[in-house]
């Protein structure tokens, strides 16, 4: 249905059929809000909400895409990138860092279709850069490892789009591992496959709270790390422990040595919670998930009234193990760990309680974990 839904409009737009099909998942963070840019740990799941981009090569040097979500078309020359504050930034930056590089870019029709909400957390500018970064690599006939693609695409957003972020988002889109979640170590970018337990599975509910990041208050929570690890004297908080930081704290100004006790409890806790669901262990999934939401809320303050509403939903809907908030906070989707059995009565439960409380009816859904971006069969 949604193949030929993208075959239908890529014949409205532009005529023909696609030549290539592209696919890229969002993500989720079972644990380590804000760690990434501390170059600390995070536990990443991929997921099975992915952007699709159906394309075909042009020899004139024109990008022409329509996004299927938005109802909206833009276009630029490959010869002449440059930003004009709309949706199309994210496949220009894309383009205007593998140009940085040297490589050799083709122009290209596409129709994008993403099933990744967008402002909600879950990466759908990653996967929307990262799909777009395979069907440069297709059309250009170049070879690019997964990881520098995740760099590339992460500079693109750095430098392009303006939005200081760590290399999770890119990462998880570009690397992901079907069947398994990431234990991503974000300063040498090394990962280890890590399997949740049978019968838990990871539900997304999606407080329908848009989130807005660049230059707002992500901005200054990073700064703020920055400041905590120079006074502390580290090259990043991954790097200091929770003594060295009570040992200094009135070094520290109250904000700042808040913000510290967040990351450097969050990053201990990604390595807690990836042996707690590989073993089952729910008591402990459920521990780590309070402490982590109690960290965001009181600590890191990257909490809204909507995310304390879908939080007490959450946990106490039927088969909740815990639940957290996900991405950088702010509103837009939270995760939850259920079990298997309890997936509908969950479902409705949270649905129910958060649509009595805010007036606001959810998005619930179960994610599967996905395989990174690349080029999709679609014989």
């Amino acid at each position: 249905m949604r193949r030929e839904l993208v075959t239908r409009l890529f014949r409205e737009k532009f005529g023909g059929a696609p030549e290539l099909w592209a696919r890229a998942p969002g993500r989720v963070d079972l644990m380590g809000s804000h760690t990434d840019y501390n170059l600390g740990f995070v536990l990443t799941l991929p997921i099975s909400r992915e952007t699709w981009v159906a394309a075909r090569a042009r020899d004139d040097g024109q990008v022409r895409m329509f996004a299927a979500n938005l109802d909206s078309e833009d276009c630029f020359d490959l010869t002449s990138i440059q930003r004009r504050a709309c949706w199309g930034d994210y496949v220009r930056g894309v383009a205007w860092a593998l140009a940085a590089e040297g490589l050799p870019l083709r122009g290209f029709d596409a129709v994008i279709h993403s099933t990744v909400p967008t402002g909600s957390g879950l990466s759908s500018s990653a996967a929307l850069e990262c799909s777009i970064a395979v069907v440069f690599r297709a059309l250009g006939g170049w070879e690019m490892g997964g990881a520098r693609m995740a760099r590339l695409c992460l500079r693109a957003e750095n430098e392009f789009i303006g939005l200081n972020c760590g290399i999770l988002d890119q990462f998880s889109s570009c690397l992901g591992r079907a069947g398994c979640a990431l234990l991503l170590d974000c300063r040498d970018l090394s990962t280890r496959a890590v399997h949740v337990a049978e019968a838990i599975r990871v539900v997304i509910c999606d407080t329908k709270s848009p989130r807005e990041l660049a230059g707002g208050e992500y901005g200054v929570r990073r700064a703020q790390c920055e400041e905590g690890a120079a006074i502390l004297g580290v090259a990043a908080l991954r790097d200091a422990t929770a003594a060295e930081l009570e040992a200094r704290a009135a070094e520290l100004p109250p904000e700042v040595l808040k913000r510290c006790r967040f990351i450097i409890g969050e990053n201990e806790r990604v390595l807690a919670m990836t042996e707690a669901l590989a073993a089952g262990d729910r008591g402990r999934v459920g521990r780590l998930c309070s402490e982590s939401f109690a960290g965001a809320r009181d600590l890191y303050e990257i909490c809204s009234p909507s995310m304390i509403a879908m939080m007490d939903a959450m946990t106490r809907a039927p088969g909740s193990i815990g639940a957290r908030q996900a991405g950088a906070g702010f509103g837009g989707c939270m995760v939850a760990f259920v079990e298997a059995g309890e997936m509908d009565a969950f479902s409705a439960a949270v649905s129910e309680r958060y649509r009595m409380s805010t007036g606001v009816q959810p998005e619930v859904y179960p994610v599967e974990p996905a395989a990174g971006a690349g080029l999709m069969d679609v014989a």
